[in-house]
Parts: structure tokens; C-alpha cells; sequence
């Protein structure tokens, strides 16, 4: 019997949430990122996306867009206020844990 590949669980909650990302001009927990933070970001890699090598910055802008959403759909002021599961398995889309899960 043939089988595709086994999916890989989602990242460890915790380690995502204290993965640092530079918002509101400093390094900080991923945790810490407020509502606007996470707009700013969806709209500053908006903008950034292009043709070629930028075109896939694209979904990565849809994924911040997304969070900021669900972030004022569940009236989170963090991003740490969000159900630990539900930023883990948007943690590769969000590229804060990179796709394929690990920066090696």
C-alpha cells in the first residue's frame, strides 16, 4: 500500500509564543505583539510583495492579516492572549517558525 507523507505536528506552543519578532521598534516575545502590531505587520509585507523571489511574502501577508482578524474576532489584545493551539498551527504560515520547522 502506498501512503503520502506523515504530517508533521505543529510546532511546540510555547516555543512560538517566546520566539522573538521585532515589532513596535524592538525585539520581543511573539507573545507580546499586540492587534495593531500584528496589522502593521500584515500591511508592511503587503506591500513588500512583488513579482519574482517576493511573490511568496504574499501568503505570508494574508497569514498576519488572518491573525489580526482573529485577534479582534476573540478580543485578544496579545497575541498571547489566543488559545495556545491556535497560534501553533499558523506559526509556519506567520513564517515565526520557519516553513519546514527549523532555521538549520
Amino acid at each position: 500500500m502506498i501512503t503520502g507523507p506523515t504530517p508533521r505536528p505543529p510546532p511546540d506552543a510555547e516555543k512560538v509564543l517566546a520566539e522573538r519578532v521585532f515589532a513596535g521598534g524592538r525585539s520581543k516575545p511573539f507573545a507580546e505583539l499586540t492587534i495593531d502590531e500584528v496589522r502593521e505587520r500584515a500591511e508592511e509585507l503587503r506591500a513588500a510583495t512583488g513579482w519574482g523571489p517576493t511573490a511568496r511574502v504574499g501568503s505570508v501577508a494574508m497569514a498576519w492579516a488572518e491573525l489580526g482578524r482573529l485577534m479582534e474576532h476573540v478580543e485578544a489584545e496579545t497575541v498571547g492572549d489566543l488559545r495556545p493551539d491556535a497560534v501553533a498551527e499558523r506559526a509556519e504560515k506567520l513564517w515565526i517558525i520557519p516553513p519546514g520547522g527549523s532555521l538549520l
